[in-house]
């Protein structure tokens, strides 16, 4: 090989590294301790359908329930965001479910490649919530937008897991 062609090869392998290396897998975890134990908090969880206890979602349905597959429709009141079901185990209270790979829910959320956990587990009398999720920001090229860049990912991310846990410590509270 000649140097001229190594040094194009070498060129292109470190172009390439480095506009992978642009737009990282973040990870975004938020918990929150509810005073109720866990079988009422997943009570209003474990229907993978609803999500309407996350106050931004107007309503939400599923297309095969709580049945790995499954495809949920958040209607945000005009935007919608769907989702699918990757795992979901009732005994020990958590799902997993992943944001479809689709153009038209960017515009909803900043975010590719999203994958997120939500786990109830007991904690003293009480029930801790934990919402985990990992992803890449919108814009995967070196020099991302303000509206695309990982601060804008992990905020509107981090905003959700907020706007839920709250609304779900509320519904659970108001829950008889």
């Amino acid at each position: 090989m000649n140097k001229a062609l190594l040094a194009a090869v070498v060129a292109v392998s470190a172009t390439a590294g480095a506009a992978h290396a642009a737009a990282p897998v973040l990870h975004e975890t938020k918990t929150m301790d509810i005073g109720a134990v866990p079988a009422k908090v997943w009570a209003v969880i474990e229907n993978f359908g609803d999500m309407t206890w996350v106050p931004p979602v107007k309503a939400s349905t599923a297309t095969m329930g709580n049945t790995p597959g499954s495809v949920r429709t958040l209607d945000l009141g005009g935007p919608k965001l769907v989702e699918q079901l990757k795992t979901y185990d009732a005994a020990s209270m958590t799902y997993t479910y992943v944001i479809t790979p689709d153009p038209a829910n960017v515009k909803v959320l900043p975010v590719t490649d999203y994958t997120s956990t939500i786990t109830v587990k007991p904690s003293g009398m009480g029930s801790l919530v934990t919402w985990t999720g990992a992803f890449k920001r919108a814009d995967p090229g070196g020099a991302p937008s303000a509206t695309m860049d990982d601060k804008a990912a992990t905020g509107a991310i981090g905003g959700v897991y907020d706007a839920g846990l709250s609304g779900l410590k509320a519904k659970v509270a108001g829950a008889s």
